[in-house]
């Protein structure tokens, strides 16, 4: 998908096309530009923020950057998949939103790249968040995709900004120029917070490809950037009493012979790769999204977001916690599911520890994957099959639990698609309400049921919550007076279809009161 007007016609055309159109943008002349005057810093905690336009991460262990590599070794190195339509393209105006805001595109309103349905207003990027709650930081933002600056995006709340047009004269050299500038920025003033943004990756790969070696090149490119970028952080004056953290990202993926902007797995490829006080050296974890880069920057300068932000990250350090992801060395290759590539690790119908599935009622043969409530992977569950709104589930981390009568059904079987769900005992005693908390993403059609029972004591189920239309991705919390006597309190998840849609649940955790 095109990420501008002018881009738009270029690559409606074909391949070949597309490569002459594009290649002179590569060999532009850079752009001279000095840099901005920033206020003085008044933070010893200071970010920065790196964006490389559509870098496929799967990408990087064949290219030439050393800097990315050593990054990986000193910090955390979260992938993830991003969504896909409806929700929206994968393309850089949502892809960048998302990165700024900390919210997914069901709030932040940018679905493709003109921007229209934008909500900035109530989700601000972080610059302009951080212009919010702590105006004496002095922010600085550097990008040459001009929508990042025209729809604010990126640049709004900065207190200086250097905004170039890569579209117009080649991202190559406004590339070079925002490394050259910021290097200043950092070596001669004292900024706090910094978004530093480079196009020419997705340029290559629009050209030619993320297999081609074209690609590579710009991504051994920008790691020289980082390189600079990194040295004049270590060369500051003041480096030993600072607290630099780092992070790079991007806004999606490419698929090998080049574009992006559907729901294929190498679209919907992103990262965060954070280095600085208190993130892990050396760690991967699974269950990183796209929507932590925000996070991350609050938690590094001691900000705690306000409930009311509705933020959708969390900081990259910090780990989800639900039992499902006590899963992982259960996590199998496919069975069935031949689509799903075989070194894809990414499912199992073995419960966690307290947990248990209830199949007494399910029917027989059906997709091994599915039968019944399992627990999978975003990597290997999405993958079953595209464009049905698995894309969607992005509220859900790491390992979630997953009942699926429509790829059940995909081979033959017999009788219905009936599993329950079942929890721990919860302790209640002495409390007068639980609140059960969970996020879901649930898809209705014909006569699927989906339910949530309660069981007081081990006594008889009872129902406390239907479904009847679809929630796609959305935290749930349901609140249940807490009866006379009941010492613990068990929940179910009821669904039964028959060659239906699907139910997620993930995250489940109890608050009494």
């Amino acid at each position: 998908m095109s990420r501008s007007p002018s881009r738009r016609s270029v690559l409606a055309a074909t391949a070949a096309a597309t490569a002459a159109a594009v290649a002179p943008l590569a060999t532009a002349a850079p752009a001279r530009a000095a840099a901005p005057a920033l206020p003085e810093g008044t933070s010893k905690d200071k970010v920065l923020v790196v964006g490389m336009d559509g870098l496929r991460h799967d990408v990087i262990a064949a290219a030439d950057a050393p800097h990315l590599k050593a990054m990986m070794a000193a910090g955390t190195y979260g992938t993830s998949l991003l969504y896909a339509n409806p929700m929206a393209a994968t393309s850089s105006g949502p892809g960048w939103s998302t990165v700024s805001t900390g919210v997914w595109p069901d709030k932040h309103g940018v679905k493709e790249n003109s921007f229209a349905g934008k909500n900035y207003a109530k989700y601000p990027g972080l610059l302009a968040r951080l212009a919010q709650v702590r105006p004496q930081l002095s922010t600085y933002a550097a990008v040459d995709w001009k929508p990042l600056d025209t729809h604010g995006t990126v640049t709004a709340g900065a207190d200086a900004k250097l905004v170039l047009d890569g579209d117009r004269d080649g991202y190559t050299g406004h590339d070079a120029t925002i490394a050259a500038e910021t290097e200043s920025v950092l070596r001669d003033q004292n900024p706090d917070v910094l978004f530093v943004y480079f196009g020419q990756t997705d340029i290559a790969g629009h050209g030619s490809g993320a297999a081609g070696a074209a690609y590579r090149q710009a991504i051994a490119v920008q790691d020289g950037h980082l390189g600079r970028l990194l040295a004049a952080i270590e060369a500051r004056p003041s480096y030993a009493t600072e607290r630099w953290t780092v992070i790079v990202t991007t806004d999606h993926g490419h698929t090998d012979s080049g574009g992006h902007g559907g729901s294929a797995v190498e679209e919907r490829r992103t990262f965060v790769l954070a280095q600085g006080p208190g993130i892990a050296a050396g760690a991967r974890p699974a269950d990183t999204r796209l929507v932590d880069v925000a996070a991350t920057v609050f938690h590094q300068l001691g900000i705690v977001p306000d409930p009311a932000w509705g933020l959708d990250g969390k900081p990259i350090q910090k780990r989800s916690t639900d039992a499902f992801e006590t899963l992982y060395p259960a996590l199998a290759a496919r069975a069935d599911e031949t689509g799903i590539p075989a070194g894809v690790l990414g499912w199992t119908r073995t419960a966690p520890s307290g947990w248990s599935v209830v199949n007494s009622a399910m029917g027989t043969g059906g997709v091994a994957e599915w039968r019944g409530w399992s627990f999978a992977t975003d990597e290997f569950w999405s993958r079953s099959q595209r464009d049905q709104s698995r894309e969607l589930n992005v509220r859900s981390r790491g390992i979630f639990a997953v009942a699926d009568s429509d790829e059940w059904a995909d081979k033959a079987s017999s009788g219905p698609y009936d599993s329950t769900l079942v929890t721990p005992a919860y302790a209640v005693s002495g409390k007068a309400a639980v609140t059960l908390g969970f996020t879901t993403h649930y898809r209705q059609e014909g006569g699927q049921s989906a339910r949530v029972l309660a069981s007081w004591n081990g006594g008889t189920p009872v129902e406390v919550k239907r479904y009847a239309s679809d929630v796609i991705a959305q935290p749930q919390a349901l609140t249940l007076d807490v009866p006379p006597g009941a010492a613990n309190v068990s929940f179910r998840f009821h669904y039964t279809g028959s060659n239906n849609w699907y139910w997620v649940i993930d995250g489940v955790g109890i608050t009494t009161a």
